[in-house]
């Protein structure tokens, strides 16, 4: 079985390391010995180590080494939209097997992929697109496929989970804790597509295809970052027993009509600390899945790196390569439910609202009129006085948790209170997630 890799960064490189290494035993599982045909790369000259490789098998031209007869399997690790898309949609045309760990191209256009995978009778894997090396993928598309998957709720981004895991912890604020996972190599120098909750954006989408058997784009999911959490947000989720994640959730539900259909979102989120997800500490990623005869499913383990994303590629390209020298093919996109995704105003949720509210009589219940007012139940309410020496006069703090209500109608409570002559202002709006 002869590859072409696309990429010889990070991830490109360990890959290349375990195919020298693990070359006996990953000829022994395929039937055959799997070898490099070329490595596409950005320039040639860079320094790369002791990396075992013959240096003659780099180029600078991915087409011509895609469109070679001496190719098999293309295994892409470029990221990106473009020129990526270009490269997989020839190679898969032209039947050759395709293993991707892309996940912005996935979310962006993954069904021009799974189209140009069938036209040329090629496979198509992508294990490596979401959460690094944890077994998750196939189990969706081929385990659970004899069940219903009603939810899936993960943890799929390793550098949130690291900010909001030490700000758990010590106290910190968001800019301290990011820049301690700068320091630690957790954070890139632009943590945009990360904390912003892009990234996370991205794999929901894979993640809500896989599970409704729907095509389900980057655009389809609502998305929040962590930037707006703060301190004070970590201390009053402690209060109730509960931490904050930023959480990709994917659900069925059904409209006004009574039509199935699945919202896909993304932002932080208050869950009980008896929740499986909970304990989900430091870079690592973990999904939970909840499917009608299997049950509630745990997926843990690190979701980003070079390594465990390697070992994810590697296991894909085992699995093409044994199709191919069979002569089968691995089952197609499944995607024949085609739910249509409900906006975000129409999810059902739940929020923590903390309001800087005048300490005087009937302000609790101007506030609780204009939950009234929007259909959306109060389950608790938390009051407590300003902070002497805070200069904010007679105020107070006033902590309230709704019952579940669709998203539209809890904003449009949040943004009626921000209004009101005694509210001072609404310090934090969170959702909550996991029955607190």
């Amino acid at each position: 079985m002869r590859l072409a890799l696309l990429g010889c960064g990070t991830v490109g490189s360990e890959v290349v390391r375990l195919l020298h290494e693990q070359s006996a035993d990953l000829a022994a599982r395929i039937g055959a010995p799997l070898e490099i045909a070329g490595i596409a790369v950005r320039r040639h000259g860079r320094d790369r180590g002791d990396l075992p490789v013959d240096p003659a098998l780099f180029t600078t031209d991915p087409l011509a080494l895609i469109k070679s007869d001496d190719v098999d399997v293309v295994v892409e690790m470029v990221g990106g939209i473009e020129p990526a898309r270009t490269w997989l949609v020839e190679a898969l045309r032209a039947g050759k097997s395709v293993v991707t760990a892309n996940k912005a191209l996935l979310a962006e256009d993954g069904g021009a992929l799974h189209d140009a995978a069938a036209e040329g009778g090629a496979d198509l894997y992508y294990e490596a697109s979401v959460a690094g090396a944890i077994p998750l993928l196939r189990p969706l598309r081929e385990s659970l496929h004899g069940d219903r998957i009603n939810r899936v709720t993960g943890i799929v981004n390793g550098t949130t989970n690291f900010i909001l895991s030490a700000m758990d912890a010590s106290g910190a604020g968001f800019a301290e804790a990011l820049e301690e996972a700068t320091e630690l190599g957790y954070a890139e120098a632009d943590p945009t597509a990360d904390v912003e909750g892009f990234d996370a954006a991205a794999k929901a989408a894979i993640l809500a295809s896989l599970a409704f058997h729907t095509r389900v784009g980057a655009a389809d999911v609502y998305r929040e970052g962590i930037t707006e959490v703060t301190a004070a947000d970590m201390a009053s989720a402690k209060a109730m027993g509960c931490t904050i994640k930023l959480l990709c959730i994917a659900a069925r539900g059904t409209d006004p009509q009574g039509r199935e259909t699945v919202s896909v979102r993304v932002h932080p989120a208050m869950i009980p600390l008896s929740h499986p997800l909970a304990s989900v500490g430091d870079a690592f990623n973990a999904v939970f899945v909840e499917a009608e005869a299997a049950g509630q499913l745990m997926f843990y383990g690190r979701g980003a790196g070079g390594a465990p994303t390697a070992s994810a590629v590697l296991g894909d390209v085992v699995a093409v390569a044994r199709n191919r020298l069979a002569g089968a093919r691995a089952a197609s996109e499944s995607a024949y439910a085609d739910l249509s995704v409900r906006p975000m105003g129409e999810a059902l949720t739940r929020y923590h609202i903390s309001l800087d509210v005048a300490d005087r009589p009937g302000v609790l219940a101007s506030v609780a009129g204009v939950f009234a007012r929007h259909d959306v139940s109060i389950a608790t309410v938390r009051q407590g006085s300003a902070e002497a020496g805070s200069g904010r006069g007679e105020d107070a703090d006033l902590v309230i948790v709704t019952h579940v209500a669709p998203d539209a109608a809890l904003a449009a409570t949040v943004r009626e209170l921000r209004g009101l002559d005694t509210v001072r202002s609404v310090t934090s709006v969170l959702r909550v997630e996991g029955g607190v």
